[in-house]
């Protein structure tokens, strides 16, 4: 699924479908990458071929840097923002359903969805340069779409310290310590090759009983089909305050002058 500014694309390989988005904000979501990740997830979830699924972003620098900003200040009325927010929430809820195990690889930064991409993954690999934020706040809108994915993985103590520093980084190995990441290795190459390792194991391993292991993994989210869609519209509303417009105005501002 190729756009003039990012794509989603998938291949299979011995049982292993490996998923990459890009986009040229720093593998940042606009509407229609979200819309082809989700439809991507879906359509290999139930590919028979399929054992296990890489989930990364292009490039060697951020894994993702979340919403799109031109996106967000273009919202106009809260129909617009649940839609665009609803985008987050399908690609979750895309992975929380999807019949197969999903290795996450992150190289770089992840920010606000970023983080939750990385969180509704089902076995994370990161590089030592895959610090996190959760920036939201600081826009004025909030983590509230992939909140639910993030405190699911690391608990409440350390979400809502993320969710309440929203301009602080944390470290990969905070990231690790907290349960988000399941490994965290110096370079690309020592990452790629455990990913390897662990696709080509799981490729060969029972794919019922994977797939029961993903049940029991997410077990206790199957109201958030519902849950998230709310969480949609809370963002949708807020991102029409003048707090936030200004807030990202000034953060593009910033961008641009970098």
């Amino acid at each position: 699924m190729q756009h003039p500014d990012g794509y989603v694309r998938s291949e299979i390989d011995h049982g292993i479908a490996t998923i990459e988005f890009y986009h040229p904000a720093s593998n940042s979501l606009p509407g229609h990458i979200l819309g082809d990740l989700a439809k991507t997830i879906n359509d290999i979830g139930i590919e028979e071929r399929v054992k296990v699924i890489i989930l990364k972003s292009h490039g060697s620098k951020a894994f993702c840097a979340g919403a799109s900003f031109d996106e967000l200040v273009a919202i106009s009325n809260e129909e617009e923002g649940q839609k665009f927010f609803s985008g987050f929430a399908n690609v979750i809820n895309a992975m929380r359903k999807c019949h197969k195990l999903i290795i996450g690889r992150v190289q770089g930064k992840a920010v606000g969805g970023g983080v939750g991409l990385a969180s509704a993954v089902d076995y994370a690999i990161a590089t030592e340069d895959a610090s996190v934020k959760l920036s939201e706040l600081a826009v004025g809108i909030g983590p509230f779409v992939v909140g639910p994915a993030v405190e699911r993985k690391i608990g409440t103590s350390a979400f809502s310290q993320l969710a309440i520093d929203a301009t602080g980084w944390r470290s990969a190995e905070w990231a690790k310590k907290h349960g988000l990441y399941a490994e965290v290795h110096k370079t690309e190459e020592e990452m790629d090759q455990a990913i390897e390792d662990l696709a080509h194991r799981l490729a060969h391993s029972s794919p019922e009983a994977m797939g029961q292991l993903k049940k029991i993994f997410w077990q206790g989210t199957e109201n958030w089909d519902k849950l998230l869609s709310e969480r949609a519209g809370i963002s949708g509303k807020l991102v029409l305050s003048d707090f936030t417009r200004e807030a990202i105005a000034k953060f593009k501002a910033k961008a641009a002058n970098q």
